[in-house]
């Protein structure tokens, strides 16, 4: 081209946003360019108070000698605690075997045989993921066969996967509600909810837990507003969202009365089934199976897989309008990268065993309500949540007024059941982000896999530790 040939610019920004005539400089492609000057920085001498290097410049970083970690300082009060196996029946704990009563693996598939070899065999012909969301290149066919398997077994028209539980309602909410909608919620609503409603800018309402009458209250006063200005009540959505089973209390939505005020009011429901999905009801499809409840009622439904699947992710489902919406509009569907084939595997082969051994249902239930007995007349613990729940709470029957004080108390109950081996946990929280801070808690965690006699010893020991740290 005829075109003189001069040494390449010295920076990249002359490169990038320079002028026509700057431009016209290069004589060797930009890419080379871009390599070269990359090159140079790497080398450059490290600035003082930057990070670790070689003396040339081979590595950013060096290893940290084993010992350095103590010097590191430490939250006080908070001991730290290492698994070295996967949260299935049994944990080792600090090198101690526990029975596992922390983990979410309410079905026991986490350690399951099938499972395993369909994940291998997922993870073996499409590799570990696509890096891509759904809407561009990261839909592969076994994400599209388990929306199919989802939607039948739930027995809706159309489900749509998200490749992280947290984000699921978090994204639902506000793809539909928006600012100027108005959205009641329960109080005790888990912090996915509430980010999600965060997102949405809406107007939220919040009700007392399980208070229908409360929320009839909230719903009346809405109609009054809406009879004074009819034109903006046109334009404005009303949503009411729920758990199935409550997270931070393991007590039970009152559906039927939910699904009442609905057609009184005219308003949506949305409901998060991320406990109740593969729990409740007699072939597991929650809590609407477990009140009689027709799904077409419920407007949305949104559960994760990472409790009764031992997966990955989550799903919603509802008619195909309603799902459809998600697909362009739904955040954490358009803007993550989709979920992994070999989970989507995982998950497909967790609902053909819960589809072939219905009765792990019953069983749940029934080693949910031993439990639960067992546990009633602790002295200084109450049981907070449903006897079929298999996620519930121990509080404390008289608060101390601290809860950094309780909140120690109920670590010393964990630690002396962890030495004994039955591995504990206490319930966690943002606590400077929650709404409404639930008071500090003991969660126990249910699963097929604890045999009756696990069962029992566990609630000995929790009755031991009660006796001997709060008395």
């Amino acid at each position: 081209m005829g075109l003189k040939e001069e040494k390449a610019p010295k920076s990249l920004e002359n490169i990038m946003f320079g002028g026509l005539e700057e431009r016209r400089k290069c004589t060797f492609p930009v890419k080379s360019r871009i390599r070269v000057l990359l090159a140079k920085e790497l080398k450059k001498p490290e600035r003082s108070g930057s990070l670790p290097s070689s003396s040339k410049g081979r590595y950013l970083f060096e290893e940290r000698d084993s010992n350095s970690w103590d010097k590191i300082p430490k939250i006080d009060g908070v001991v730290a605690k290492s698994s070295k196996s996967p949260p299935s029946h049994k944990i080792v704990v600090n090198g101690k075997e526990c029975i596992n009563f922390s983990s979410f693996n309410f079905l026991g598939l986490l350690d399951n045989d099938r499972v395993k070899s369909a994940a291998l065999a997922s993870l073996r012909k499409y590799g570990v993921g696509t890096c891509g969301p759904r809407g561009f290149y990261g839909t592969f066919d076994v994400h599209l066969e388990l929306e199919e398997r989802l939607a039948k077994f739930m027995r809706t028209e159309e489900a749509i996967i998200y490749s992280y539980g947290f984000a699921t309602i978090a994204s639902a909410i506000p793809a539909y509600s928006k600012r100027g909608d108005i959205v009641f919620v329960d109080e005790a609503a888990c912090f996915a909810i509430q980010k999600g409603l965060q997102a949405s800018r809406s107007n939220i309402k919040y009700f007392r837990h399980n208070d229908m009458s409360d929320l009839e209250r909230l719903l009346k006063e809405q109609e009054l507003e809406d009879q004074k200005n009819p034109r903006k009540a046109r334009v404005t959505r009303r949503f009411i969202v729920a758990e199935g089973v409550y997270m931070n209390t393991g007590d039970i939505c009152p559906l039927p009365q939910l699904v009442e005020l609905k057609y009184k009011y005219k308003v949506r429901i949305f409901l998060e089934e991320s406990l109740s999905f593969g729990v409740l009801g007699e072939h597991g499809r929650g809590v609407t199976e477990h009140f009689g409840i027709n799904i077409d009622d419920i407007d949305l439904i949104s559960a994760n897989m990472e409790n009764a699947l031992a997966s990955i992710g989550g799903f919603c489902c509802g008619r195909s309008f309603v799902i459809d919406h998600q697909r362009l509009s739904g955040q954490g569907y358009c803007f993550s990268a989709s979920l992994p084939p070999l989970l989507a595997s995982a998950a497909i082969e967790g609902l053909n065993i819960m589809e072939e051994t219905s009765e792990i249902f019953h069983t749940l239930k029934e080693k949910c309500q031993r439990i639960h007995k067992a546990l009633q007349g602790v002295e200084g613990l109450k049981v907070v949540g449903e006897n079929f729940s298999p996620a519930f709470h121990l509080q404390l029957e008289e608060s101390s007024g601290c809860r950094v004080t309780d909140s120690k108390q109920l670590q010393d109950i964990v630690d002396h059941c962890m030495n004994r081996k039955i591995a504990l946990t206490r319930a966690r929280y943002l606590e400077k982000e929650e709404k409404n801070l639930p008071p500090p808690s003991i969660r126990v965690i249910v699963t097929v896999e604890q045999t009756d006699e696990e069962l029992d010893m566990a609630a000995s020991v929790i009755k031991q530790a009660a006796t001997l740290i709060l008395n």
